[in-house]
């Protein structure tokens, strides 16, 4: 009866397909007869508005008796996190980019880093180390470097406090410590007034908190 209502044959459906958001794919309605975008979880659904499947997601009906109306859900009940668009279910792992791994637990995610942040102090056989970028590689490299004559000149009107020539160099941002919510950042640099190597601190926010229910 409720195809016979809402379900019109034959189907007509709009020339230009509809324009889904990000991690949202293009699916047949409940009726099996236009393709729309299909609903992601926690967004409203219907008997034509049907969820993504792809994700694991059915359209719940029980928070409907509370007048509030069906919305998508994980089937039986699983807990998952959306991260980019994307829902990872729970225990999930995967990678958002090359240089950290998260895994998706009781509705938010845990991320380690992949590349290492070792700290390189200067030596003897390497009086100037620093950290670049190498292409084709997805974590930085330590190389060591000649100064020159004109670095050295530079250092000096960049630093006249110091009684020495001082050449900067830092460790890259450590992964925020918080997934959500305000965090922290450190790394290793002598960039300070007196040139020695400490750990400094900035403040990161990857994103708001979900509401407790």
């Amino acid at each position: 009866q409720v195809c016979a209502q809402l379900c019109r044959r034959p189907c007509y459906c709009p020339w230009v397909p509809a324009r889904c958001p990000r991690g949202s794919p293009l699916v047949l309605d409940g009726c099996g007869c236009c393709k729309i975008c299909a609903r992601r979880l926690g967004e409203p659904c219907d008997f034509l508005h049907v969820c993504d499947q792809s994700q694991g997601l059915v359209c719940d009906y029980s928070s409907a008796s509370a007048g509030t109306g069906a919305t998508c859900n994980f089937e039986e009940d699983e807990e998952g996190c959306e991260v980019n668009g994307r829902v990872y279910r729970d225990g999930e792992v995967f990678q958002p980019s090359c240089k950290i791994r998260c895994q998706c637990l009781d509705g938010g995610f845990n991320c380690i880093p992949l590349c290492q942040e070792d700290v390189r102090l200067p030596t003897p056989d390497c009086p100037y180390p620093r950290r670049v970028e190498i292409p084709g590689k997805c974590c930085p490299e330590w190389i060591c470097e000649a100064q020159d004559q004109h670095l050295l000149r530079d250092a000096r009107a960049a630093s006249p406090l110091l009684p020495y020539p001082c050449q900067e160099w830092s460790t890259e941002w450590s992964a925020c410590s918080a997934t959500c919510g305000v965090g922290f950042a450190t790394r290793v640099s002598n960039q300070n007034r007196y040139c020695r190597l400490e750990t400094q601190r900035r403040l990161c926010l990857l994103g708001p908190c979900p509401a407790l229910p």
